[in-house]
């Protein structure tokens, strides 16, 4: 039991990070020191999508699935939580390279809004 919640706390873990690496840059309009956080997640997150990596939170989540006797998963996180609620056929490289430019392109749109916030008198 112990392990099934421990796996089931990483996801939403998990889920918490993939939720602050896409709109954490609005986060930045309210706290400013929030950015130290948020660039390197979203950086991490980006390289995540654009390499085709898995986050190393899948494997320690499956590890605690397994340890509890359940079956853990093939692929990412994002494969198996977040692409079949987007993309019902699966995840494709090209799709991988969307989300990542997605998440980059918020961000930009994120810390654009701010600076532009800033510079005007």
């Amino acid at each position: 039991m112990l392990y099934r919640v421990l796996a089931d706390v990483v996801v939403l873990l998990h889920t918490a990070f993939v939720v602050f690496v896409v709109v954490g840059g609005f986060l930045v309009w309210r706290w400013r020191w929030v950015v130290w956080a948020h660039v390197p997640c979203a950086l991490w997150g980006i390289a995540i999508e654009y390499g085709g990596w898995i986050c190393p939170l899948t494997p320690l989540e499956n590890a605690f699935r397994a340890r509890a006797g359940l079956e853990g998963y093939r692929g990412g996180f994002v494969e198996h939580y977040v692409i079949p609620l987007l993309y019902p056929a699966g995840l494709t490289r090209p799709a991988q390279a969307t989300l990542g430019t997605l998440v980059l392109a918020v961000n930009l749109v994120a810390y654009g809004m701010l600076v532009r916030r800033l510079v005007r008198p």
